[in-house]
C-alpha cells in the first residue's frame, strides 16, 4: 500500500510543499526554533488537523477519539505545531464545549485573539464569551478524519 503524503512546509519562510510521505524522513524532521524533533504522535495529530477544511472546525476530543489518545496530548501537540497556521491549521481546533480554547500555548487570553480572527476570517463566530455560535456548532463540526495506518 502506498504511503500517504502529508503537506507541510520545511521552513517557515518558505511555502508549503510535499514532503515525508516516507517515515523515515518525519523522523529527520526537526522543528525550528527549539530544535526538537516532531514525534510520530505529533505528526498524526497534524495529520488529522490538515484534514480540517477552512470555514469548519473540529475539537480536541474529536481528534483524540481517532487517534485513540487524550484530548489534553492532542493539545500538547498542537501547541508545538511547528507548521501553523497553514498546512496544519491548529486554529480550527476547539475545547468540547465549543469554546474558543487555546493557540500557541496561550488560553484565553493574547495570541487567542489572533485564534478568533482566523476563525471569524472563515466565517466562524463566537459570543462575547468565546464560545462558538449555537447555530454552527453541528453545522460546521468536521470529524470525518482518515487516519494513517
Amino acid at each position: 500500500m502506498p504511503a500517504t503524503t502529508t503537506v507541510v512546509s520545511a521552513s517557515l519562510s518558505q511555502g508549503p510543499e510535499v514532503l515525508w510521505s516516507d517515515p523515515e524522513e518525519r523522523l529527520a524532521f526537526v522543528r525550528p526554533g527549539p530544535s526538537k524533533r516532531v514525534t510520530p504522535f505529533q505528526f498524526k495529530v497534524y495529520d488529522l488537523c490538515a484534514q480540517i477544511p477552512a470555514g469548519y472546525f473540529s475539537t480536541y476530543k474529536c481528534i483524540s477519539d481517532a487517534l485513540m489518545s487524550s484530548p489534553r496530548a492532542v493539545g500538547q501537540a498542537l501547541r508545538n505545531n511547528p507548521f501553523a497556521p497553514l498546512p496544519v491549521p491548529c486554529h480550527r481546533v476547539l475545547a468540547s464545549n465549543f469554546y474558543l480554547g487555546g493557540f500557541y500555548g496561550d488560553w484565553g487570553c493574547g495570541k487567542v485573539l489572533d485564534k478568533r480572527s482566523l476563525l471569524q476570517s472563515e466565517d466562524l463566530h463566537f459570543d462575547q464569551d468565546d464560545f462558538l455560535l449555537a447555530e454552527q456548532r453541528s453545522a460546521r463540526l468536521f470529524s470525518a478524519f482518515k487516519v494513517p495506518e
